[in-house]
């Protein structure tokens, strides 16, 4: 049996995050180009694209490009013209959303169906397979039960979220930004109103929550369901994170490569899916970077509060709990070590989020800024360190954490000495180097001196296992000398490694397959003339227009979530926290305007509709 390969794929803001995502383990990267990436304010240059390439191709990683927006017909030739010049630079799939560009002329790049596709059914993975995608992203929201069906029905590669950021929507179904504020989410314009403050009313004006982030959610983290995961069919990793910075990639990538890293030494029937080995200077632990808090979301079935509504702001790792106050100090409890301008955080009385700087730490005795006890500080306060500067120096200084093994042996020949490597891959390199030929005052001396010269790797992304010399024992060969052979040998097969990656390329077919409903709406995203023929030509043929724009659709459902409010309330019985009956719709209402919520038990889905401004 052939072993599965398992992915680790991180996400990456620029360059510098996508070189430190493959230093710290991933097996993939997923970037935005210079245009039409979901992520509008992290798009990068086709130069920086193919710097990142090359160096994730050193290590068999692999580079994934985000084209997932929905485009306008006057932007289809630019968003081709993109794809054949990402697939020119060497990029090993594009991440889309838009079903138009399948009926344009593509390059024979995989292409893989964005989370944006709203992939959640058997039904619609099983034709994204069927009409030629490379790899699906499924949707958060899924259990394990449900992925298991998916993996059972079809074939296809299944990419799942584990850790980052979530959307309170199911992907690619949320209109709040473009109906609202004129900001299309699935044009990478998203204006996040799931992180605003909301105060929710019953029907008849009942306030039931005031002032809370009602549909903010807490950040992902499935670092304890990995090998289920696994076991159900999920077999790219994927974490969520291109507006992060470096440290949060080092720092979660890490993290994760160690997770499976134990899981795939435990199991014969994995391996990883690139190449080399990471050592890091630092011990991973995601909840010293950016957290709202971590849920497990519906992986395990319906989950009860899932949201952080007191604050959509990272409040980061709990490191203790407040034991004294004094005029001018406060204690904790706990063995965590607190550094001088540590970011720390609580919340007080009334559930708000309050920020200090640490100025002075004496052991667990903390002097704030200017020495002023924060208000509202009281003994029992749980305190949160959402900044670690000692931490975030570690990351800094963890640059290359990754090597590719090799053997050396180094041998005569007539004219010069001749070394030859041999990876971990197989993959073979020979390099020459002229000698003129001097004996050694001491005869045997050029073993040990050669073995010790040419296993300096440093500044390199090799290790060296063994190195085996195999000269006359009267040789004299000068260090210099070793060290310039060596130095070429490692450029010559990083050369060699690269012209060797296996790079799939995957011509698009089109199909004339049965799209999984006959008739389309605004929830299918048609906007643009390709996509409308696409859908034409997969059988759906009732597109009355009056249904594929938002802005023509009475009562718009600007999201539908499997988060329930009532069930992060405690009101799924119908009654709220006082007790007394909640006459439903409910309404949530911020500075834009007044919506209507509304829950379909049956299917544990809550919609929220556009009611109109305040």
């Amino acid at each position: 049996m052939i072993p599965s390969a398992i992915e680790l794929l991180a996400p990456a803001k620029n360059l510098d995050c996508g070189i430190a995502a493959v230093n710290h383990g991933a097996d993939a990267v997923y970037i935005g180009g210079p245009l039409f990436s979901a992520r509008a304010a992290a798009a990068n240059s086709l130069a920086d694209i193919e710097r990142l390439v090359a160096h994730a191709h050193a290590f068999r990683a692999r580079v994934y490009v985000a084209l997932n927006t929905l485009l306008e017909d006057d932007e289809l030739d630019r968003a081709v013209s993109l794809c054949h010049r990402l697939y020119e630079l060497g990029a090993d799939a594009l991440i889309i959303q838009d079903v138009g560009l399948l009926e344009c002329d593509l390059p024979p790049i995989p292409l893989h169906a964005s989370t944006q596709m709203n992939n959640r059914t058997v039904e619609k993975v099983r034709f994204l397979e069927q009409v030629g995608f490379a790899q699906v992203v499924l949707a958060r929201e899924l259990s394990l039960t449900e992925i298991r069906a998916i993996r059972e029905a079809t074939t296809v590669p299944l990419e799942f979220f584990v850790h980052g950021a979530l959307c309170v929507s199911y992907s690619g179904q949320c209109y709040f930004s473009e109906v609202v504020a004129g900001r299309s989410a699935n044009r990478g314009q998203c204006a996040q109103f799931c992180r605003h403050r909301f105060d929710l009313r019953d029907r008849e004006g009942l306030l039931v929550a005031a002032d809370r982030y009602l549909l903010s959610l807490k950040d992902l983290d499935l670092s304890g369901h990995l090998a289920s995961l696994i076991d159900v069919g999920i077999r790219s990793f994927k974490i969520e994170g291109r507006l992060k910075g470096a440290h949060y990639v080092k720092n979660v990538t890490a993290a994760y490569r160690l997770a499976l890293d134990t899981i795939l030494e435990a199991r014969t029937d994995l391996v990883p899916a690139s190449s080399g080995h990471c050592r890091f200077g630092f011990t991973p632990d995601p909840s010293r970077s950016f957290s709202r808090g971590a849920t497990d979301f519906f992986v395990t079935g319906h989950s009860t509060t899932v949201a952080e509504i007191r604050t959509p702001k990272s409040i980061g790792k709990h490191i203790g709990r407040v034991v004294a106050i004094g005029p001018k100090t406060f204690t904790l409890s706990g063995k965590e070590p607190i550094s001088n301008g540590d970011g720390l955080c609580f919340f007080d009385r009334d559930q708000n989020l309050v920020g200090l700087r640490v100025n002075r730490a004496e052991g667990r005795v903390i002097h704030a800024k200017d020495d002023l006890v924060p208000r509202g500080l009281t003994v029992g306060t749980d305190i949160f360190r959402n900044v670690d500067v000692a931490f975030n120096k570690l990351l800094e200084r963890s640059t290359l954490s990754r090597t590719i093994a090799l053997n050396m042996t180094l041998t005569e020949y007539d004219g010069g000495l001749q070394l030859t490597l041999l990876d971990e891959d197989g993959i073979s390199s020979t390099t020459t180097i002229a000698v003129t030929r001097e004996e050694a005052a001491k005869s045997g001396s050029i073993v040990s001196m050669a073995q010790r010269q040419l296993a300096k790797s440093g500044g390199t992304i090799f290790s060296v296992r063994e190195v085996v010399v195999a000269l006359s024992p009267d040789l004299f060969v000068p260090a210099a000398l070793l060290n310039e052979l060596r130095r070429q040998a490692f450029a010559a097969h990083l050369a060699i490694r690269l012209a060797a990656y296996p790079r799939e390329t995957r011509p698009f077919i089109p199909t004339e397959l049965p799209w999984p409903a006959v008739t389309g709406d605004y929830r299918d995203q048609i906007t643009n003339t390709k996509a409308l023929a696409f859908y034409r030509r997969h059988g759906v043929a009732d597109l009355d227009p009056s249904r594929l724009q938002t802005d023509s659709v009475r009562e718009c459902v600007l999201m539908t979530s499997k988060y329930c409010l009532r069930r992060q309330l405690g009101m799924c019985g119908g009654r709220h926290h006082h007790g007394r009956p909640a006459a439903e719709p409910l309404v949530l209402a911020d500075r834009t305007g007044s919506y209507l919520v509304r829950f379909d038990c049956d299917r544990c889905e809550m919609t929220v509709v556009r009611r109109g401004k305040k």
